[in-house]
Order: C-alpha cells, then structure tokens, then sequence
C-alpha cells in the first residue's frame, strides 16, 4: 500500500488567542497539521525551519507587522500566504499585497470560510509533474518561460511571486485576448474563489512595477478599457 500523503502544514499567525484558536481547530479538522505563533518574529524563524505550505497571516501583528513578516518569509519561502486585516481600507490592502501575499481576508469572518480559501489557493496548479514543454513567450525583451517558471527582461530575471508569475502566465498564454478580471481570477485563483476583484488590480500593478512597465505608456500588459487587461500596447 502507498504510505498516506503527509498533511499540509499550516501556519497561524495571530495574536489574538480566541481567533488563532479556531482558525487552527477548523484547518485541524479539515486535515492540516497546525502551528499556531502570535509573534511576528518567532513566525519567521518556525516558517523558516517548519516550512509550512500555508501562511494564515494577522496584519496587525504588535513588534514585527504581519507585512515585515510576509516580507522576510518571501525572501527564502515560496508558501501561499493568505493575509488578514482588521481594517479594510484599501491602502492596508495594498501595503499587504505588495510583499507577496497571495489573498486576504477582512475580519470579521467565518473560520469555515478561511479553510476553503485555503483550500482554493492549494488547488492552484503547481509546477513539476510529467507535462508538455511550452514554449517561451516573447514580447520584445520580455521572455516568459512558463516551464521554469521565469521571466527575463533584457536579459535579467524578474522576481516575481507565484501569483505574480500565474497572472503573467495567463496574460501572456493568450495575448490577444482582453482578459476581465472575473476570467484572471477564475485563471489564477480558481472559480471557487470568492472576494474582491480589486485583488487582480493590485497583482496586475505589482507585475508592471517589476517589469519596469508603465501603464500609461505600456510595453507589455494593457488596460483594455470597460474590459480588464491584455498583454501588448493597445497599439
């Protein structure tokens, strides 16, 4: 008989107990093997030696921000990392996202709705595996090799997080489509995905940063007016 798959480590981090709690009973109990830390440093340090696949990350984090902790993870780790906020506004969500998160969530929210987010995000397909080579994408001096999961322009690789990189990868698989955002989220996150289409807005605007890409004179990725965005100029 084939050895049972090991469990999906999870990491919570949360200083608020009575929350950090329940969100570890229910993943618990969907399966996951769970940590839970309410240090932001001492998060860093079990990410780093426990390698969990998933981060449920608190932004309020007292000492060291839940976003210096998503930060520094990024920096050795590629886990999915699901951020929550107390405070909606949109700058809390951006200054989030802007480290690599991959989704948020506001509080307050249901614990059962947290798992099948966390579910949604480790259904997203993974590199490796037997498959058909693709071949690389080229526009201009951006190359896209979708196999190793690289982007080069003029020569130098671009770090981009895997979001990042699978956002790209759905502009560039087909560029002469006008993507809407419901179609990156269903392409990127899944069509069980559920939230804010803004989401897409702020991966789109990560990747041209990193790209060196400017919306209003764009080189690679467009807004399509009324519609979303495509790879090209519009021209």
């Amino acid at each position: 008989m084939q050895p049972a798959p090991a469990p999906v480590r999870a990491l919570v981090v949360d200083d608020e107990p009575v929350l950090a709690g329940t969100v570890a009973t229910y993943l618990d109990r969907a399966g996951f093997q769970t940590c839970v830390v309410a240090d932001g440093r001492e998060a860093v340090e079990v990410a780093r030696g426990w390698v969990p696949e998933v981060v449920v990350l608190d932004l309020g984090l007292p000492g060291l921000d839940g976003v210096e902790v998503c930060r520094q993870i990024r920096t050795f780790s590629d886990c999915y990392v699901l951020m929550l906020t107390a405070r909606a506004d949109e700058v809390d969500l951006l200054v989030g996202l802007s480290v690599g998160a991959d989704d948020y969530m506001t509080k307050p929210f249901s614990a059962r709705e947290l798992v099948a987010r966390v579910h949604v995000l480790l259904r997203r397909p993974r590199s490796g595996g037997l498959v058909q080579r693709s071949a690389r994408r080229i526009f201009g001096d951006l190359v896209i090799d979708p196999d190793a999961r690289e982007v080069e322009v003029g020569g130098v690789l671009v770090d981009l997080t895997r979001t990042e990189f699978d956002v790209l990868d759905a502009l560039s698989s087909q560029p002469r489509l006008a993507y809407s955002r419901r179609q990156l989220v269903d392409a990127v996150w899944g069509p069980d995905w559920v939230g804010d289409d803004r989401l897409v807005d702020v991966h789109v605007a990560h990747v041209r940063r990193k790209l060196g890409d400017d919306p209003a004179s764009p080189r690679y990725v467009s807004t399509v007016r009324g519609v979303g965005y495509r790879m090209g100029t519009g021209r």
